[in-house]
């Protein structure tokens, strides 16, 4: 088995090497084409994907390698839309991308192994990634924007926040647990027999 996952990942790995070099080649020759200054963050989500098609091809025992895959993936896609927009000043709260990419490669991986407390931990992972993205994302979108949107953006979403936090805790947003049953329990029949 060990030897088949060697042999895919050396296929896999020169696939994509070979794809590069077949690409860049190309723009040497069609100079329209610059595929380089814009598409170069897919050689990182292209190895993240190894990551993962080594994982599905190795099996369950292999699951771990989802969190790695994810992380690079997340990175990658990310530059890719900094490349695109110009924006590269989103690093000041971009790297919250990488919490959240590890909170999905651990939920992956419970998916992957059928392990139901992974998936829960990778969920709660990426929501407190999610709400780093949002505090740190509204806080420094004020700095760098002076439109008036994005200073008022930011005390909303502290306030949508905060009275999140305040309902959570106080216990007004639990959820309902099914009522008790009749029922007496094993132990209370016992008890009430002597």
């Amino acid at each position: 088995m060990q030897t088949n996952n060697r042999h895919l990942a050396s296929l896999v790995g020169g696939v994509l090497l070979v794809a590069f070099g077949l690409l860049a080649l190309l723009t040497q020759w069609v100079q329209e084409l610059d595929f380089w200054a814009t598409f170069w963050p897919f050689i990182i989500i292209a190895f993240g994907a190894m990551f993962f098609i080594i994982m599905f091809s190795a099996g369950k025992q292999a699951a771990g390698l989802a969190i790695p895959g994810s992380i690079f993936a997340g990175i990658g896609i990310m530059m890719f839309f900094q490349n695109l927009t110009g924006y590269w000043q989103s690093w000041s709260y971009g790297w919250t991308v990488i919490l959240m990419s590890v909170g999905i490669g651990i939920y992956l991986m419970g998916v992957w192994s059928g392990e139901a407390r992974q998936r829960e931990a990778g969920r709660r992972v990426l929501g407190i990634g999610l709400v780093l993205f949002i505090i740190f994302g509204a806080f420094f979108e004020i700095i760098f924007n002076d439109a008036p949107f994005a200073q008022v953006a930011f005390p909303i979403a502290l306030i949508v926040l905060g009275g999140y936090l305040i309902l959570a805790r106080s216990g007004l947003l639990a959820r309902s647990k099914p009522a008790a049953s009749a029922e007496p329990t094993p132990a209370k029949k016992l008890r009430s027999k002597k």
